[in-house]
């Protein structure tokens, strides 16, 4: 039964480039229902178009991931809104925010940013967002935005902090868990996903990268989904069945420009 959806990956990067079919087959063969590949700069969205048009159980998003920000000064709203009007496009982003590498000025950082949730409310698509090292920022825009308007969204490849989870799902954000969860160094982690409400979990790969145990040092690919929902269900204490479904069910509250 194909009741699992990567909620994240980059089916477009070079990684895929030359074995893209046998990548979808094998998540198909897993139980793969459904995959968002995701944006990280305009220049790409035709090439991630392709991708979706090619396979009717593909989505994808667009956005500008922080890193990227430099390279898109004069990005605007519209920039983002344009592309949604594709029936297969669901999502706005990658965006948000990233200290670690801060590759893009943290103040451009945080103006990209507030035009992705700007392009989010008129869509109404989910905000998909990245954070690191940046959580307090990241809170900060989120609640400040909020009050302007609501939009929908989730913080993707969580792994930071408590607070950072909890706060997002107070302002009705949804919490999206990677294979870094299955990482022998993850328990703080671990510990608060145990805290968190099942009705507001998803799973992704984020492949190529972070391939969740046992495929550590590969490259990541969505099949893997499988393995971290899996891995999540046994430390909730939930029947990979239930698990699966239930992080189904709230990827269709969340993305529900995709029809059932």
């Amino acid at each position: 039964m194909n009741n699992l959806i990567d909620t994240h990956c980059h089916l477009n990067f070079p990684q895929f480039r030359n074995n893209l079919d046998e990548i979808v087959e094998r998540a198909i063969k897993s139980g793969i229902s459904k995959i968002v590949t995701i944006s990280i700069k305009l220049s790409e969205i035709n090439d991630i178009i392709s991708i979706t048009n090619k396979y009717s159980h593909i989505y994808n998003s667009v956005g500008v991931h922080p890193h990227e920000c430099k390279n898109y000064q004069d990005l605007t709203v519209n920039d983002l809104i344009k592309y949604t009007k594709h029936p297969k496009c669901i999502g706005i982003g990658e965006t948000g925010l990233d200290y670690y590498y801060e590759n893009s000025p943290k103040k451009l950082q945080k103006d990209i940013f507030t035009i992705h949730i700007e392009a989010a409310r008129k869509s109404n698509l989910p905000l998909i967002v990245h954070t690191r090292n940046a959580d307090a920022d990241t809170i900060e825009i989120l609640q400040t935005e909020m009050k302007k308007g609501q939009f929908k969204g989730l913080i993707h490849c969580f792994s930071t902090t408590k607070e950072l989870a909890d706060k997002a799902i107070k302002l009705g954000l949804y919490i999206s868990l990677a294979g870094i969860i299955t990482f022998n160094k993850a328990n703080n982690l671990r510990d608060i996903v145990k805290s968190l409400p099942i009705d507001r979990l998803l799973v992704e790969t984020d492949s190529p990268y972070l391939a969740p145990e046992p495929h550590r040092g590969k490259c990541n690919e969505p099949s893997y989904v499988k393995d971290v929902a899996i891995y999540i269900s046994n430390l909730l204490g939930l029947s990979f069945e239930e698990f699966s479904a239930k992080t189904t069910e709230n990827f269709y509250n969340l993305f529900d420009k995709v029809s059932k």
